[in-house]
């Protein structure tokens, strides 16, 4: 399988067998940088920024392809809104800017640029790396695009301004979550059917599943809360309200699980933190404070040891020891970091 997938990407992107076998270092952490355009390559290990890639207008969505050599990265030609901007009083978008851009992490530069559908946030690559599921949040569409023939093969409507787009770790289903229409849509990834809608609190942004697949936590940006659903019955099980401290507002925006599926890491943008959750008892369990302004992405490493935020607001990338649950140290990154990935496989 994993000759198969060497042959594929390199057939793909028309690189040579001996240089698509060179990898690039698997700890690195890569930034989507959303006001300057570029992707953001950082050493956890010695804190420094080693290059800067430029991609395009708007990066945000990011992800590592399954052989680790190529990142793929949501571009953008909508000019930057939020929840409380008049849109009517925005620029037009330029649409010759959208799509997904292919960097290849060993020479560091941008491939090409795939299409994408119209404003694409956020993305998920299927099991076999030959799909990827894309929002389309002007269209209210999940897109798919065959990697292979650079084309989109299948445009799914789905809730309103579709954003986070997750798969069920069986690969069978993905799920896009709606900001404006507050549900997560359940797709069949054989069919392109629509098998169900979850129903969620405030503004719904990204998706998290347990490793066998039963249980999924929606983060609720403007409720504060998680909703947690069961993906074999595409139904709400619960509510995890995130305890604000004082006149902050929580947001809750990126999450990642443990390495052991116990704790669920949560931003929480303007609150300037991460709330943990404690995944067996399903409940908010304590803030890691002081993270940054505004942390948007997470990740974490390949062993579990260290999360990283894409702080948008301070311009920078946090670095935190899980076990002690304390900051390590914050790298500048400038150019409103928006998303972090980990080339180590998890």
């Amino acid at each position: 399988m994993a000759t198969r997938r060497v042959l594929f990407t390199c057939a793909l992107f028309g690189l040579a067998l001996a240089s698509c076998r060179r990898k690039p270092d698997p700890k690195l952490l890569y930034l989507s940088a959303e006001s300057s355009g570029e992707i953001v390559v950082v050493d956890p290990d010695t804190a420094a920024v080693q290059a800067r890639i430029a991609v395009g207008k708007r990066p945000r969505g990011l992800k590592v392809s399954r052989d680790g050599r190529f990142l793929y990265v949501a571009l953008s030609g909508s000019p930057r809104g939020g929840p409380n901007v008049d849109e009517s009083t925005l620029p037009p978008g330029d649409r010759s800017a959208d799509g997904i851009g292919v960097v290849d992490l060993v020479e560091r530069t941008l491939l090409r640029t795939l299409p994408s559908g119209q404003d694409p946030e956020a993305f998920d690559l299927s099991r076999d790396g030959k799909w990827l599921y894309v929002s389309n949040e002007e269209t209210a569409e999940l897109s798919v695009l065959d990697l292979e023939s650079a084309k989109i093969v299948k445009r799914v409507p789905v809730g309103e301004e579709p954003e986070g787009v997750t798969l069920r770790p069986d690969g069978k289903v993905v799920y896009v979550t709606s900001e404006r229409g507050g549900l997560v849509t359940a797709v069949d990834t054989a069919t392109w059917a629509v098998l169900g809608t979850i129903v969620c609190g405030a503004r719904p942004r990204g998706i998290a599943f347990t490793k066998d697949g039963s249980t999924a936590f929606v983060s609720n940006e403007l409720g504060g809360t998680l909703t947690v659903f069961d993906p074999r019955r595409n139904q709400p099980t619960g509510t995890i309200k995130i305890e604000s401290k004082g006149s902050t507002s929580e947001r809750p925006m990126g999450l990642v699980l443990s390495a052991d599926d116990k704790h669920l890491f949560v931003t929480t943008g303007r609150g300037g933190a991460i709330a943990v959750i404690d995944v067996v008892n399903r409940r908010f369990d304590h803030m890691i404070e002081k993270v940054g302004a505004r942390p948007w992405g997470i990740a974490m490493d390949g062993e579990g040891k260290r999360l990283f935020t894409a702080n948008g607001s301070s311009n920078d990338l946090s670095i935190i020891d899980v076990a002690r649950g304390e900051v390590e140290t914050r790298v500048e990154i400038s150019g409103l970091p928006w998303g972090v990935v980990s080339g180590a496989p998890r």
